[in-house]
């Protein structure tokens, strides 16, 4: 005769078998179509692409410091149409936007507190926060020979950038690009300050009438 235990844990087993294997479909409440979600790199051609870990110096702190600001694939993307060379770098997952900036021919990497394998270097309208202002930056490859086939890239770039330049008449347009941009910058918050002012005026002559309506009325 069976031991009723065993034939309990029998049942039990085949049970859960079931619920193992059960894989129910259900139909979605609302359907979403698929959309083409565009990240401005579509008309870039890549020219360099690897892994690297970014930072940025946080002069605004006290005392300054480096902060991590990502890490991911950093690329130099090279515009199919007008020539212009970039540097990209997305955060890994979230593809944050982590250092958005044109290479400059005057842009030069420094070696990082004496390792071979990190690199500084100044942009004077980086767009990694949409608005354009000056960024000290630094980045840190796995491994030596990374930084070198960074560092040979970057150079080239600028070096293409430079006879773009040259070509084009303008030996200064590189420098003149990036002072308009601080001064687009600078324009846009004064821009807000006199908004803000006419407001504030509007404000209180709107209570100034107020007043008087008031007065006219005792």
């Amino acid at each position: 005769m069976a031991d009723p235990k065993d034939q309990e844990d029998h049942e039990t087993t085949a049970d859960t078998a079931e619920d193992t294997n059960h894989d129910p479909h259900f139909e979605p409440i609302v359907s979403l179509p698929e959309q083409d979600v565009k990240t401005l790199e579509e008309d870039e051609e890549v020219l360099f692409k690897m892994r690297a870990k970014l930072y940025r110096f946080a002069s605004e702190n006290d005392p300054p410091e480096w902060k991590e600001r990502g890490t991911g694939d950093v690329k130099l993307l090279k515009h199919k149409e007008k020539g212009s060379i970039r540097l990209l770098m997305r955060r890994d997952r979230t593809l944050k936007i982590c250092a958005n900036h044109q290479i400059s021919p005057l842009m030069e990497l420094k070696p990082n507190a004496g390792s071979d394998r990190a690199w500084v270097w100044n942009t004077l309208a980086d767009y990694a926060d949409e608005c354009p202002k000056p960024e000290l930056l630094a980045i840190r490859f796995l491994n030596a020979e990374n930084a070198q086939k960074f560092k040979a890239k970057f150079d080239e770039c600028k070096e293409e950038v430079k006879k773009q330049v040259e070509g084009s008449g303008n030996t200064d347009s590189a420098n003149k690009v990036a002072e308009k941009l601080e001064e687009l910058s600078v324009k846009d918050k004064a821009s807000e300050g006199k908004k803000e002012e006419d407001k504030k005026e509007t404000e209180n002559n709107e209570d100034e009438k107020k007043e008087v309506k008031a007065g006219e009325k005792n």
